[in-house]
């Protein structure tokens, strides 16, 4: 096998979809699993044998310094997607978000610049944007944070680029916009979708319909995760990228999609208020320009919404998976 890679955020939802692109490209991975009693790496349990043998989990906390250095040691690039993600809940615990998504980033830059790391990958979120202030938004659009999550993620890339700046270190930040899949977490708004459909319920409940968001599949953005981690220094070091399609669609339409593509017809949508953000926190529109990204990489979405879509809802259709989300309970 080829070079050792790290990754936090290994267990989630895109962390474990870049674990197995990494590894199909040649990779020996290091994999940071949260720590937690059950001895349980999350998706990387799913993973195919033969991918599998090629990862060395290891159990840790990004917001503990010594677990991230055990982690990043002898690695030729890291990629960081450990972050606390859900925007309800940075409501409720905004301390949580701090801690991880900024000290956190912390420990990761701080082990890269003591250990010599060759590259560090650092994972942003196009919530930083906030409500588009134009389309398609680029990379020098203004940051607006409306969420605490949102606050925290753009600290977190501040953080990223003073590193590069005041030592050195060379850290690339890539800025995904709203990714879908399968494995992603019920609390984002296609899971939720897919899950009541699946489950049987014609009765949708949904937030606001309104917000109109952009939609990468997962694959495609694994595939951005490898393309700026393995671009030559000088083109991505230093460097945003956004990685979308630059496509938008309403919440509304998403859900009439959705269950079309799952050949349901007849479906009823009803707002929920425990699932509204309040008004000014809610980012209203989001629709990317990845054309930086294209233009010095060579990265392009390969999966169409539609097509993305099928898999998604036939990988939720699967009663073993449908089995780990709960359809009809919310929680924040």
């Amino acid at each position: 096998m080829g070079s050792l890679v790290a990754v936090t955020g290994a267990e989630g939802f895109i962390g474990s979809h870049l674990v197995e692109a990494l590894v199909r490209r040649g990779h020996r991975v290091r994999a940071m699993v949260q720590y937690n009693s059950f001895d349980s790496y999350g998706w990387l349990e799913t993973l195919p044998p033969d991918v599998a043998a090629q990862v060395e989990p290891m159990l840790g906390d990004v917001r503990d310094a010594r677990s991230v250095r055990a982690l990043m040691a002898d690695a030729e690039v890291v990629y960081h997607l450990a972050a606390l993600i859900g925007i309800p809940y940075s409501y409720v615990a905004p301390q949580s978000y701090v801690d991880t998504n900024i000290t956190g980033t912390l420990n990761v830059l701080e082990a890269a610049r003591d250990l010599g790391t060759p590259r560090v990958v650092h994972t942003s979120t196009s919530e930083t944007y906030g409500t588009a202030l134009r389309v398609p938004i680029d990379e020098h659009h203004p940051t607006q944070a409306q969420s605490p999550y949102s606050a925290t993620k753009a600290a977190a890339d501040h953080l990223a680029t003073s590193y590069h700046l005041s030592f050195g270190t060379p850290v690339v930040t890539l800025r995904p916009f709203n990714t879908y899949g399968p494995r992603q977490s019920a609390r984002a708004v296609i899971p939720t979708i897919a899950a009541q459909l699946a489950s049987g319920r014609r009765e949708i409940s949904l937030g606001d319909l309104r917000p109109t968001r952009d939609l990468t599949f997962v694959t495609d953005t694994a595939a951005a995760f490898v393309a700026v981690g393995t671009a030559p220094e000088e083109e991505v070091v230093g460097e945003v990228f956004n990685a979308g399609n630059g496509r938008e669609i309403s919440v509304g339409d998403l859900a009439l999609l959705i269950a079309e593509v799952m050949g349901v017809g007849d479906i009823r949508i009803v707002e929920d208020s425990a699932r509204l953000r309040p008004p000014a926190s809610e980012v209203q529109r989001l629709c990317a320009d990845a054309s930086k990204l294209r233009t010095v990489t060579g990265w392009a979405p390969q999966v169409s919404l539609r097509d993305g879509l099928k898999t998604t809802v036939e990988w939720f259709a699967d009663p073993a998976n449908l089995a780990r989300y709960h359809a009809d309970h919310y929680t924040v």
